[in-house]
């Protein structure tokens, strides 16, 4: 476990891909509450999460004071949160997405009139040869949100499984999309938290 930043409140990790940050449905497997745990001697509060297959920072709380206020913080748009993603296709400009999404069945997500208010904004950073790496910013906390809205405007992310066709999008050995940084302020302390990009996210079609 790489740990990123560690006060006496809080923790921030780096989540590898494919790794669970609490038990999913089914799964029986170490996850990276339980590491953070066995590290810490003490229980770790759940900030925020990650999918599976994304990598990046995940923020734990130490205690449950630490927790509300930094779940709140979450809740009210108060933590500025940062991503990398590697999408198939050129985008040739910068650009928002503010389509509202909702649950379509077995866990999949899409933009619909009658979901939740949803809006990403997106940033060119690198145009490759048939991908683009993009830095992502959910303004909102939807299920698979950037997934999602960059899927429905044309350019899936790299080695996703569920969104995108064929699959894995652009045949990535894994999903290129990775908690960059988090931004926040908690009881007067600023906090800017970065977590770079590991080795395997890059685009195999450069």
């Amino acid at each position: 476990m790489t740990i990123l930043h560690e006060d006496e409140r809080l923790i921030a990790v780096d989540k590898p891909a494919g790794r669970l940050v609490i038990p999913g449905r089914g799964a029986d497997e170490k996850t990276l509450r339980i590491e953070v745990e066995e590290h810490l001697g003490s229980k770790a509060f759940v900030v925020h999460r990650l999918d599976r297959e994304a990598s990046g920072l995940v923020l734990f709380a130490k205690d449950a004071a630490t927790h509300r206020k930094l779940c709140a913080a979450f809740e009210t748009r108060k933590i500025h949160k940062r991503y990398r993603a590697i999408v198939l296709g050129r985008v040739v400009k910068n650009g928002v997405v503010d389509s509202p999404i909702r649950t379509f069945g077995s866990g999949r997500m899409g933009v619909g009139g009658t979901g939740k208010p949803s809006r990403t904004l997106y940033r060119v950073l690198d145009p490759l040869s048939d991908s683009t790496l993009l830095e992502a910013t959910p303004e909102t906390g939807r299920r698979h949100q950037i997934r999602v809205h960059l899927y429905s405007i044309g350019h899936p992310i790299l080695g996703d499984l569920i969104y995108g066709d064929p699959r894995p999008v652009g045949g990535a050995p894994r999903l290129m999309l990775h908690a960059f940084d988090l931004r926040f302020e908690l009881d007067g302390r600023r906090y800017e938290l970065r977590c770079e990009p590991p080795t395997n996210f890059e685009s195999p079609r450069t």
